[in-house]
């Protein structure tokens, strides 16, 4: 054997067993963090408030205002961003002028571990928090190395024009034990650009294709005032399948279905929402029903649209917060609307974890029995009272016993199996 041959020959040896050191130090057998943060009702209420706070279209440009986040805030909003990454879970950990994040998230089947546990650690400046140190499982990375590795992260999910746009507005952030105060000021443009990073060109010319095949689907059907949900949701996921053939993404095609039925379920339409599509084709007002009920429609496709769009776990949080609204109000808690919520967040999960396989089976027609377990044993209707008094109230065993049953039988449809 040359020499040459030789050093090459060692030269590949310890690159291998280098890299096989580092995985062996990367990856972990056990989670740091075992289980995502729960997202509950209060939870909602706090992001709505924010949202609406903190809205570019209604705070003036260069204003300085400050926004306060918790750190069950900063949790939730991280699990949030998680949640296309099934089985990752965060947790955020505010201290004085410094924070720690850590992240875990399952890994494909191999002989190292089956988690990838990220540590951060990030201290107060002047202006915006530096990255402090950097673990990967048990390995010590540069934190130059962690930061070069932080921005080609984000080059490779296209989140460029997020990080720019957060770079200019936000002025700095204060760290405390309690709470984390970040100083902003939008600019004239920031309204638009955030629509923008919300909402790239491809997916407003796949929602208008959606949009325009669903006004001429109610069209078709005049002079009728209501159909049923299904009679709309084969067409419209027919449309899915034949965009997603001709190469479109499976699940970006279900969500834009999703989105524009959910919309026009509730008396709306995507102009109402997002500027520069009030020009495009609207449908007409019509009832759509789901067992004969005109809310379960809108109850299954918000809860679909909020797993295609956020979680299944923020999805029935929702579709809970509302009900426990209802049964404070006078309306009432429902089970059977819980179930409406529960069948359209799984409807909701498979258009985007089997996107092709929902399609084959939604396209050619389906039926109420197909979207709807049986629901009219359920109890509904109760004052927060009486539902206390019967169930326990959220959580308690008679409740979860009772969502259990009702998760058994969305489980059974024919659509799910």
């Amino acid at each position: 054997m040359s020499k040459t041959l030789r050093r090459a020959t060692a030269a590949l040896l310890l690159t291998g067993t280098a890299a096989a050191l580092g995985l062996a130090a990367a990856l972990q057998h056990e989670a740091t963090v075992p289980r995502p943060a729960d997202i509950g009702p209060q939870d909602l209420a706090r992001a709505a408030a924010l949202l609406r706070a903190h809205d570019p279209r209604r705070v003036p440009p260069g204003r300085l205002s400050t926004m306060a986040l918790s750190g069950r805030d900063l949790e939730v909003l991280f699990n949030h961003g998680l949640h296309r990454w099934p089985g990752a879970a965060g947790r955020v950990d505010l201290q004085r002028a410094a924070i720690g994040v850590t992240l875990s998230a399952p890994v494909p089947p191999n002989p190292f571990g089956r988690w990838l546990n990220v540590t951060a650690r990030w201290v107060q400046t002047e202006r915006l928090p530096r990255l402090d140190s950097l673990h990967v499982g048990r390995l010590r990375v540069p934190v130059r190395l962690g930061q070069w590795v932080g921005l080609k992260l984000i080059e490779r999910a296209d989140l460029r024009k997020e990080w720019q746009l957060t770079a200019e507005v936000v002025l700095r952030v204060r760290l405390t034990p309690q709470r984390l105060l970040l100083a902003y000021a939008w600019r004239d443009d920031s309204a638009q650009r955030v629509l923008e990073t919300l909402l790239p060109a491809d997916e407003q010319q796949r929602l208008r294709a959606h949009a325009e095949h669903l006004s001429t689907l109610v069209a078709a059907l005049a002079p009728a005032r209501e159909a049923p949900l299904a009679q709309l949701l084969g067409p419209m996921f027919e449309l899915a399948q034949q965009r997603s053939a001709a190469g479109g993404d499976a699940a970006a095609e279900n969500r834009a279905a999703i989105v524009v039925l959910a919309l026009f379920a509730n008396g709306r339409d995507l102009g109402s929402v997002l500027p520069g599509t009030q020009g495009w084709p609207r449908a007409q007002r019509l009832r759509l029903l789901l067992a004969g009920r005109d809310d379960f429609p809108r109850h299954f496709l918000v809860s679909a649209v909020l797993v295609v769009g956020t979680s299944d776990a923020l999805a029935q949080s929702i579709g809970l917060k509302k009900e426990l609204a209802d049964a404070r109000s006078g309306s009432g808690f429902s089970f059977n609307d819980m179930a409406a919520n529960l069948a359209g967040a799984r409807f909701g999960a498979m258009a985007l974890q089997a996107p092709a396989e929902l399609q084959a089976r939604v396209a050619p027609g389906v039926g109420d029995d197909d979207l709807m377990p049986a629901w009219v044993d359920l109890p509904q209707f109760m004052p927060e009272a009486e539902f206390v008094r019967r169930y326990g109230g959220v959580g308690a065993p008679r409740y979860q016993a009772m969502m259990a049953e009702i998760e058994r039988r969305v489980g059974a449809l024919r659509l799910f199996r």
